[in-house]
Parts: structure tokens; sequence; C-alpha cells
């Protein structure tokens, strides 16, 4: 059974039952804030067409001004990883000798051609005098043999012709002598006829005279034309022996004019011979004439010449010293032929290639220098390295690659030469224009 027990606060029939006075405060309507009351009396602003146009304005500038800032993020590509490049031209002795001069200083800017270093030349001085006499020598002697060579020419070929002459007459002179030796031969078989005729005439005179049928003159006649006939025989066989002499004698004079025929036969092989002197003469000359080319050359390398325009650097060498072949004495680099290597990783290499603009900042002076890609090398500079790395192993992680990409600067960019090799830069690429 419920309780009809009232409180004493509780309120009379009839009336609403009073709230103690804290109950009465947290019941009756708070003020509102001035805030709350000012957004009641006057309409929110967001909710204004002026606010929603200028909100869409800013988001609509804000996305322009995000897009903007991608495509130019987006239209280059940089790298920290460069610096200048150029040329490096190390000089050093081509001979060997004691260095009496220097005509420069560190870090001078010299033209090409100027005298760097002089080393003493009277050593090759000396060689060059010597080298001078040997080729003048063996030049006159060159020169001597080739005028041998058209006169013994001559000389042979009249020689040849002399002989070949020679030859025939000999041959016409045994001809001839045979010839002459026949007909003796002939006369002496004529006088022996005669002779045996005229004995016979005198045996059958003789025979008359006995029996006194002839007279003894006519006798007599006949002995005596028989001594005549005798020694006509005499006479013929002379004059044959000396006939066959003759024939002997021209076929001795054909033997000695063939002999010498033969002789000068061999006149091409002597001229071959002369010929062969002269050309080694004067390839001795062309010798002493390389000596002497060498003796000029060594003497003009005394002094040591800067090969291209540049800043004389690292020089290492003093008076009174003594240097060798191949030995460097300073280096030389050219300053108006620079240009940039800049290491990019090879994600960026997508949409870059030769000809395209780049901007330069180098740190050594602040300034923007502008270029232009030239080339991309063939090979990441990893390859390049003094140990290249191996990737066939088991536990391989993939490692961003940077590849050399070579800028040359616009003409007249470098034109007070200030640009150093070696110096750090900051180079980008425009990839878009």
């Amino acid at each position: 059974m419920e309780s009809t027990t009232q409180s004493p606060t509780a309120a009379p029939p009839g009336r609403e039952n009073p709230s103690s006075p804290l109950e009465q405060s947290e019941s009756r309507p708070k003020p509102l804030p001035s805030s709350e009351q000012d957004f009641r009396r006057h309409p929110a602003r967001t909710s204004t067409p002026a606010f929603r146009i200028a909100l869409i304005i800013g988001a609509v500038v804000l996305i322009v001004a995000g897009f903007l800032v991608y495509r130019y993020l987006s239209s280059y590509e940089s790298t920290d990883d460069a610096q200048v490049d150029g040329h490096i031209n190390s000089i050093s002795a081509r001979i060997t000798g004691h260095v009496i001069k220097l005509n420069i200083r560190d870090n001078q800017y010299v033209q090409a051609g100027t005298v760097l270093v002089e080393i003493d030349p009277h050593d090759y001085q000396v060689a060059y005098d010597r080298a001078k006499a040997d080729f003048e020598s063996a030049q006159a002697a060159a020169a001597a043999a080739g005028v041998t060579v058209p006169i013994t020419s001559v000389s042979t070929t009249t020689t040849v012709s002399s002989t070949e002459a020679d030859v025939n007459n000999a041959r016409a002179g045994v001809t001839t002598a045979k010839q002459q030796f026949a007909a003796a031969k002939a006369q002496v078989t004529q006088a022996e006829a005669n002779n045996v005729k005229a004995q016979d005439d005198v045996e059958r005179y003789k025979q008359l005279v006995v029996k006194h049928e002839v007279s003894e003159q006519q006798y007599d006649y006949a002995v005596a034309a028989a001594k005549a006939d005798a020694a006509a025989v005499q006479s013929a066989k002379a004059s044959a022996d000396a006939a066959q002499a003759q024939v002997t004698s021209a076929q001795a004079r054909l033997a000695e004019a063939d002999a010498n025929y033969r002789n000068a036969q061999t006149a091409p092989r002597q001229m071959q011979v002369i010929r062969s002197r002269a050309e080694q003469a004067e390839a001795a000359a062309l010798q002493k004439k390389a000596d002497l080319d060498q003796a000029a050359l060594n003497l003009e390398y005394t002094k040591v010449i800067a090969p291209v325009t540049g800043e004389v650097s690292n020089r290492t060498v003093e008076v009174g010293q003594n240097v060798s072949p191949g030995q460097e004495l300073m280096k030389v680099i050219p300053l108006t032929d620079l240009w940039i290597t800049a290491n990019f990783k090879e994600t960026q290499l997508k949409s870059m290639k030769p000809g395209q603009p780049v901007t330069i900042e180098v740190d050594a002076n602040g300034r923007s220098y502008k270029g232009k890609v030239d080339s991309i090398a063939g090979a990441t500079g990893a390859l390049f390295s003094l140990l290249p790395p191996e990737n066939a192993t088991g536990n391989y992680v993939k490692v961003v690659q940077r590849v050399p990409v070579k800028i040359v600067l616009d003409p007249g960019e470098n034109k007070d030469l200030w640009l150093r090799p070696g110096m750090s830069v900051e180079p980008k690429v425009w990839i878009r224009q």
C-alpha cells in the first residue's frame, strides 16, 4: 500500500509544488549569449549568396593554384648531385733534361703556344749539329752515286756495241783467212803439179841429150824450169802455212772478241748493282734526314709549351729539377670549354632528352646559368666505379641508380670565366615548356 504521507514541502492541492530556490533558478529560462542573440537577431553570413560565391571562387583559386604548383613542379627535373666538369690537360716533358727557366706562376691564365718551361738545350743543339753534318755527307754521297748511274749506263752501252762489232769483224777475218788458206793450198797443189811435170821433163830431156836428140841448151832450160817449179812448190807451201797461221790468229781474235762480248753482256747486271748502290746511298741520306728531323724535334722539345688556352694549376716543377719523358709538370685547364655533369636518378629520365633547356644554380656565387641537355651517358655511374656492384646474389636489394647527364652552357654564359671544374651546382631540366 502506497504511503500517503506528504513531505512538508509538498504543495497544497490545487497549487503547483513550489521548488527549491536552486530548482527555481534552474527552471527559469537562461539569458542567451550576446553572439547567439546577434545570430538570432541577424541571419548567418555563411548562408548568404555572396559568401557562397566567395567560397566557390576561393575553392577555384585553390584548385588552380594547386594545379599550377603541380604543373610547375612536374615541369622540371632537378638534382643536387651535379658539378662543373672540364678538360684537364696534363703538361709533361717529352725529353730528359735540366729545367733552367719557368715562365709561369700558379693559377696564371696562359694562351695556347705560351712557353711554360725551358729545358737546357745545349746537349740537343750539339746532337742537331752532328745530325745535320751526317745528313749533308750522306746527301753528297747519294748525289755522287746518282751521277755515276747515267755515266756507267752510257759506257756499258758503248762497250756492248763495240764488242759486238769486234765479234763480227773477227768472224769476217776468220772467214777471209780460211779463204786465203784455201787459195794457198790450191796454189801448193798447182805448184806441185808443175814441179812434177818439170821433173818429168828433166828426165826425158836427160835421155834425149845422151842420144843427142836435143841440144844441151834445151836440157839446161828444162833443169832450170824444174828447179823453179820446185822452188814455187816451197813458196806455195810457205804461203799456205802463213795462211793457216792467219786462220789460227783470226780464230784467236774471234774468241777474244766473243769473250769481250760475253763480258759486256753482264753490263745490265752491273747497272743493277750500281743502281742498287745509288738507291742505298739515297736511303742512307733519308735515314740521316730522319735523324736530323728527330734531333730538331728534340731541340724543339726543350721548350714546353701550352697546348691550349687555360689556367695553370697543380704545378710541381721547379727550376733546377731534372725531368724525364712523361713526367707531369703541371696542368692547364681551359675555362672556356666547361660543361655540367648531373647524376639524375633513373626514374627522372622518363621525359628527359637532348636539347631541353636547363637552368643551373651555382653554389659558389649564387648565380643562375642557362644551358641545354647535350647527351645522356651510355651506362649508370655505378658501372664506371672502381668496384661495380655485384647484383647476382641472394640478398639483392634494388637501389635507384643514377645516370650521368651532360649539360652544356649556352654561348656567353661563362664569358667572365668564373666557373671552375668541380664546383657544385643544382641543375633544373625543363622537360615541359
